[in-house]
């Protein structure tokens, strides 16, 4: 089948769907990170939740930069079917997810870290939740955009 101006091009679909395996990844990594056992090992604990949290949020720029980007997929999505206004959400999820690793990774960097392990533990938690909801709301969309014809769009 060729592609039309309503079905990307397999290139960018593969890439999308690379992208999207690398940071449920990360996503791992920092759940794996966060449950790791503390007692005595804060300093070792905090630098594995760091390099956890680094790794991720590289990836969800890249994330940020195939669907958000000057030819990203909702960019796309909006132009060539209009009644996909999630991607409008998914936009504004993503400025509230970067501030939620922004404000993990500058609390993982603070000196007095083993007082706060329960609160990184909750907002890490949170933030992988939020992450979660958001993949599932952006499979929502693609399936609603490349999977089903409700037809009357142009």
């Amino acid at each position: 089948m060729e592609p039309t101006s309503s079905t990307p091009d397999l290139a960018f679909l593969e890439e999308l769907r690379r992208r999207r395996a690398e940071l449920l990844e990360s996503m791992k990594a920092v759940e794996q990170a966060l449950a790791a056992p503390v007692p005595g090992r804060e300093a070792r604990w905090a630098e594995r939740v760091h390099v956890a949290l680094v790794e991720l949020s590289a990836d969800f720029r890249e994330h940020i930069d195939i669907t958000e980007g000057p030819n990203g997929l909702y960019r796309e999505l909006l132009r060539t079917a209009p009644r996909l206004s999630g991607a409008a959400r998914l936009t504004g999820e993503h400025a509230v997810i970067g501030d939620l690793i922004n404000e993990l990774l500058a609390r993982v960097g603070e000196p007095e870290l083993n007082q706060d392990v329960d609160t990184v533990r909750d907002r890490g938690t949170a933030l992988l939740a939020e992450l979660a909801r958001h993949r599932q709301r952006g499979s929502d969309l693609i399936y609603e955009a490349y999977a089903s014809d409700i037809g009357g769009e142009t």
